[in-house]
């Protein structure tokens, strides 16, 4: 069945950053084929490692989806609650990071080697778009107003070895913080509030390829007869 298959190939991509397995990062096995004439080297046994920790995720995952009943319907608070739940034992039984910790270590990965502070919120800003991610507060545009009067007030652009200087930017950005109600003990409030909102995309992405699956198989002329069943009504744990 061509949905089945459809669906199966989504559901390689229910975890982490949306993908557990690639094709354009599958290491074929026969990579690891016994070979008599040839010595294993290291880096063989690296590409093995990483291939055996790459299945054992996956096949962790596979595990979980077929057990979890998972409604489509992106428009139902409790079924996206219930994914985003489904999503949540996935990465943490399969060692995965969470949307707000892939940003956090792509923040880190990124801006490690920036030295000022400016090139740093620039940065912060692809990150939150590339990520697809809204600054519904203006957050952004008033970071960038505090570094302006800091640096004014320096006369030089501001670097992030600058601990004077980084100190007065840090206590205005507070004052932001203070001004748009935002507190360091709700951030895992928004944390989970930033993974139902992945999770209603996924739903959405995934109800989008499931009518798209139906839309293609009704063309087919041993189906052109038979109605389209409501996405909702379908359960992925039967196309494993």
């Amino acid at each position: 069945m061509a949905f089945s298959s459809r669906l199966l190939s989504k559901s390689r991509q229910l975890c982490g950053n949306g993908v557990i397995l690639q094709q354009d990062r599958v290491i074929p096995v026969r990579y690891f084929a016994k070979e008599a004439s040839r010595p294993v080297l290291k880096g063989d046994e690296m590409l093995k490692n990483i291939f055996l920790d790459v299945k054992k995720k996956f096949d962790t995952a596979l595990g979980i989806l077929r057990k979890e009943k998972i409604t489509i319907d992106p428009e139902d608070p409790a079924a996206v609650s219930q994914y985003a739940k489904v999503m949540k034992t996935i990465r943490e039984k399969a060692d995965l990071f969470s949307e707000s910790q892939r940003i956090k270590h792509t923040i880190q990965t990124r801006t490690q080697d920036i030295p000022d502070a400016r090139t740093y919120l620039l940065t912060l800003k692809e990150i939150r778009i590339k990520r697809g991610l809204t600054d519904e507060l203006g957050a952004e545009a008033m970071m960038m107003d505090a570094l302006e009067k800091v640096e004014k007030e320096l006369k030089k652009p501001l670097l992030r070895s600058d601990k004077k200087g980084m100190a007065v930017l840090m206590a205005e950005f507070e004052k932001i913080n203070q001004k748009l109600g935002i507190r360091k003990e709700d951030l895992p409030k928004y944390e989970e509030q930033l993974e139902l909102k992945k999770a209603k995309a996924q739903l959405e992405e995934l109800k989008k390829d499931a009518l798209e699956a139906m839309e293609t198989q009704k063309k087919r002329e041993e189906f052109k007869d038979e109605a389209m069943v409501d996405v909702k009504s379908l359960d992925i744990r039967n196309f494993f």
